[in-house]
């Protein structure tokens, strides 16, 4: 039987890559490097004040093991980086959750999981509760239409093409699971048929 070579000649081009981008070392996370990872960051990604601070903190925690610098000095510099993008306007926590909130709700989130995601990024809850009573300003019965979007989008219910009945109590909870009530959840999995729901929709 041959034996897997160990030979880097002999391994996938690939593999090497990731060996390599394993073995790299991380660059000292000096002030000016932090503002460049954030810069760069916010080029490719919308993201909170304190969801950009989590990515920045990483950063400091990896050249603190690798290089041993101050992890309170890199602290204290991210505190300078995201107000600076504050004031610049780089950083709105705002119109981030705004964008965040009204993405979450077309995709067929619930307030309720909407609220929880909003936090996950570091979203306050004052700025989180004016987001989603603006939501629900804008949206009659925004939990109704956000169930028929999910509904839709996952195939349940009325979606099902057949073996409804089998798949019942599955799709109940999968709309539990995303914050959706129980009447709610009924409401979508004994429709008779899709356009019941889409005329919601449409109204």
């Amino acid at each position: 039987m041959n034996q897997k070579s160990e030979n880097a000649e002999d391994r996938p081009e690939g593999e090497e890559k990731r060996e390599a981008k394993r073995r790299r070392v991380p660059r000292k996370a000096t002030p000016k490097r932090l503002e460049r990872v954030a810069l760069h960051y916010l080029e490719r990604y919308s993201s909170s004040s304190e969801n950009l601070r989590r990515v920045l903190m990483r950063r400091v925690e990896r050249s603190a093991r690798a290089h041993g610098t101050d992890r309170e000095e890199g602290a204290a510099a991210i505190d300078a980086i995201v107000t600076k993008f504050q004031e610049y306007g780089y950083l709105n926590d705002r119109a981030y959750a705004e964008m965040r909130a009204g993405s979450l709700f077309r995709r067929g989130s619930s307030l309720r999981a909407i609220r929880y995601q909003l936090s996950l990024k570091g979203i306050t809850g004052d700025i989180a509760d004016a987001v989603i009573a603006d939501l629900m300003e804008e949206e009659p019965d925004p939990d109704r239409r956000a169930a028929v979007a999910y509904g839709r989008r996952r195939r349940i219910g009325p979606w099902r093409r057949d073996r409804r009945d089998e798949f019942r109590d599955r799709d109940l909870a999968a709309l539990g699971r995303q914050g959706f009530s129980y009447d709610i959840a009924r409401w979508i999995v004994e429709a008779e048929t899709p356009d019941e729901l889409e005329a919601f929709i449409d109204n």
